[in-house]
């Protein structure tokens, strides 16, 4: 199944996302649980896709007992987050951890359309100034299923002036993925935690997750 992907679309294959990816799956999971798992899962994915970032050695240092090093770092300060309201907000915490200075998070909030499923983008708090532009932008959406949010997010930051982006999703759906990696395939790695092969008639992924921003936040049957 992942052989038939576009080639900047790389699924995860650590064991142990795998288990919490199962877990997550299941309607028992309640929301505590959810969101610990969606949190544990963007930890293990952004490690394997932020192996990809350049090091640079900033300046000598020493350790605590006389030893001069030279330090290790990595410019944070072109880096953003983008959480795509409001399940996306559940990854963004991973991704600060795992990088070694604070970065900048921008939100943008997009919701499908019922009866189209098309995106429509109701907020965005990407900063106008081209000072501000990030170099990379690090997007977060624990769900790609039919990719028309994935892309609308990829056109909102390539349109913002980004030279590179890197989409995290817990899990995929094969036409989701494929739809979001032709975006912009110059500028675009999609890293996903699993992978469905299909779509249900409303545009869920199956077997899939359900909805996640209702699984975190309790609005389940609204």
């Amino acid at each position: 199944m992942a052989s038939s992907l576009p080639s900047n679309v790389h699924v995860s294959k650590h064991p142990c996302l795998r288990a919490k990816l199962s877990q997550l799956r299941s309607k028992s999971t309640n929301a505590r649980e959810t969101k610990t798992l969606v949190h544990d899962i963007a930890l293990l994915l952004g490690s394997e896709a932020m192996t990809q970032l350049e090091i640079d050695n900033v300046e000598t240092d020493e350790t605590p007992i006389g030893y001069e090093y030279t330090r290790e770092s990595i410019d944070c300060s072109k880096i953003t987050v983008v959480p795509i309201l409001r399940s996306g907000l559940g990854m963004v915490e991973a991704i600060q951890i795992l990088l070694p200075d604070p970065v900048s998070v921008h939100h943008l909030g997009l919701f499908r359309e019922k009866m189209t499923l098309q995106p429509v983008e109701y907020y965005s708090n990407l900063p106008q100034s081209p000072e501000q532009v990030a170099k990379l932008a690090i997007i977060v959406d624990p769900v790609c299923a039919t990719g028309a949010t994935a892309c609308a997010a990829v056109q909102s930051l390539r349109d913002w002036g980004v030279q590179k982006i890197i989409f995290l999703c817990v899990l995929g759906a094969v036409p989701g993925l494929t739809r979001a990696a032709a975006e912009w395939p110059e500028g675009t790695q999609i890293w996903a935690g699993g992978v469905d092969e299909a779509l249900t008639d409303k545009g869920m992924i199956k077997p899939g997750l359900g909805d996640i921003g209702d699984r975190l936040y309790l609005t389940l049957g609204k």
